[in-house]
This record gives structure tokens, sequence and C-alpha cells, in this order.
């Protein structure tokens, strides 16, 4: 059977009636959840889905129905960037799955999901339909205030599917294909977001930084703590061994340490070993976080 995964990120993480009425409706079409991240400083819920094509398409189609019947983006305050309710939904391979069946996923279910809710839905990564917008940050870049008027302004900024004007309550979506990414926080043992922030610019590569890392500091107040929030979009090209090294590095001449880090969604059992976990301090790390072990226990 022919395998994907699919890992939307909602706007939303303090209302739990929501984000448990979203995993009933991904269950109930047939996917499999394996996992579900809730973070209430970045108000952000992190569903990753995997089955086979159309259920995981029916899936998503429940979820972001729920989703933005249910939300608000104008009540929404979490310190992570987003641009919409149902914020991104990429699509990703599992196997010997080719990238192509993900790029015609991500513009089917983007089409659907505009049609039914007068949406504005954008393209990116492997499904983009015009370079500019091929990164996820571009799109994103001066938040929806910005994205709005570059829409209005703009025809090369129209969106690839409904209005050029973003939705009243669920601004617009960003859906994709890619292959697989490693979302991971690293908390200093500092409160101050601009030790996170200059760490972070010293190791994202938009900044001359590290190959496939992006990487933004944001307050954590749950903890106490700052943080720096990264993607890794190709382990294989830059492990997170090699990006924990820098942090510690960078955080070093700040006179900071790293108290531990967190993964976000699950990530390929290449990428994470037993020892790597216990090097970089993941937190309540006991295996579930790789992608196989939850495939096989599911």
């Amino acid at each position: 059977m022919a395998l994907v995964e699919s890992v939307p990120n909602i706007s939303n993480a303090r209302r739990a009636d929501v984000v448990e009425t979203g995993a009933r409706a991904v269950r109930s079409a047939g996917a499999r959840l394996l996992d579900l991240h809730r973070d209430r400083d970045h108000d952000r819920t992190v569903y990753t889905i995997a089955g086979d094509p159309d259920h995981v398409v029916a899936a998503l189609d429940a979820l972001a129905d729920t989703a933005i019947t249910a939300l608000d983006l104008r009540r929404q305050t979490g310190v992570h960037p987003r641009v919409g309710v149902v914020d991104v939904v990429p699509f990703v391979p599992i196997g010997d799955v080719p990238l192509e069946t993900c790029v015609a996923l991500a513009r089917h279910f983007g089409a659907g999901l505009a049609a039914r809710h007068d949406l504005p839905v954008f393209l990116y990564d492997a499904a983009a339909t015009a370079a500019p917008r091929r990164r996820l940050e571009a799109i994103r870049r001066g938040g929806l205030e910005a994205l709005a008027a570059r829409m209005q302004d703009d025809p090369a900024w129209r969106p690839d599917f409904g209005p050029a004007v973003p939705h009243p309550s669920a601004g617009v979506t960003i859906v994709g294909a890619r292959i697989p990414l490693i979302a991971w926080n690293i908390q200093l043992a500092t409160d101050n977001v601009a030790v996170a922030t200059a760490i972070a610019r010293a190791i994202r590569e938009s900044s001359g930084g590290l190959p496939g890392v992006k990487a933004l500091g944001v307050p954590l107040a749950a903890r106490g703590l700052a943080q720096v929030t990264m993607n890794l979009t190709d382990y294989r090209v830059t492990s997170m061994r090699t990006v924990f090294e820098a942090v510690v590095a960078a955080a070093a001449m700040h006179d900071v340490s790293v108290v531990d880090t967190e993964i976000v969604g699950l990530v390929p059992r290449a990428a994470l070993s037993d020892e790597d976990a216990r090097v970089l301090r993941v937190r309540d790390y006991d295996g579930r976080h790789i992608l196989e072990h939850r495939l096989a226990a599911t």
C-alpha cells in the first residue's frame, strides 16, 4: 500500500476542545493519527497523519473544516509565525512513494479547501507554481498583513486557489509537498529572547549559517526560558548533532547553556539514534518520536 504523511499545523493549542475534535475527525476519516503536539506558547498544534492518499486527504478535509469553523485567527496570540488558522499543510512521501504523488495531492487538497471555504491557498516547496513562492518563509514574510498587501498589489502574488483577499477569520492556508523535515526546539538557560534571536541568526542558512536550517528566537513563557525554534529541511545535509553543537557554541559566547531540546512531531529513524537523543538532551525521549516506530505501532 502506498503511504503518505501529512503534518498540518493548526494555529490553536489553547482550546483543548477544538484540538480533540480535530483529532477525532482525523481518526473518523480512516487515517492514522501518529502524533499530536500542542504548544500553548506557540498557540499551535501539529498533527502527524499517515495512511493511503485517499484517507489522508479525507482526514485533512475533516480537520481543516473543523478548525476553520471553530477558530478565529484574529484571536490567536502565539509566538510562532502564522498566516492562517490552517496555517501549513505539507504532504510527505513515505518509503518508495514518489514526491510527485505528494505534489498532486497537495494541489488537489488545496483546490478543494479553497473552493469549500472561499479561502486563499498558496502552494509551496515541490508543489509551488512560482519560484518566489517556493519557500514557506517567503510566503509568510511580514505576516498576514504584508501578505494581504502583496496579494492585492502584485499580480505575481495572487494565490494559487481562492480569492486574492484573506478569509476574515481563517486567513490564508499554505499547502505543499516536501521531503521529511525535522521541527525542533532548543531551550536556553535564559529568558533573554535577544540571545535566542542572535543564536538563531548565527545558525540559519539565510544569514550565512548552516545549510537547510531555518531558525527564530522566541520566548517560552510557560517555562520562563528563551527558545531557538527550528526547521531542519534536510537532515542528510545538516544533522541534528551538527545543529546542536552550533547552538551550544553560539550560546556559550553569550554565557548561556542549553537546558534541553524538544522534537515537534516525528523524525525518521535515520535522523536520530537513541545515543543521539541522549547527547541532544531530547526531553522525555523514549523512542516515540521515531516515525517508523509509530507506523509499526498503529
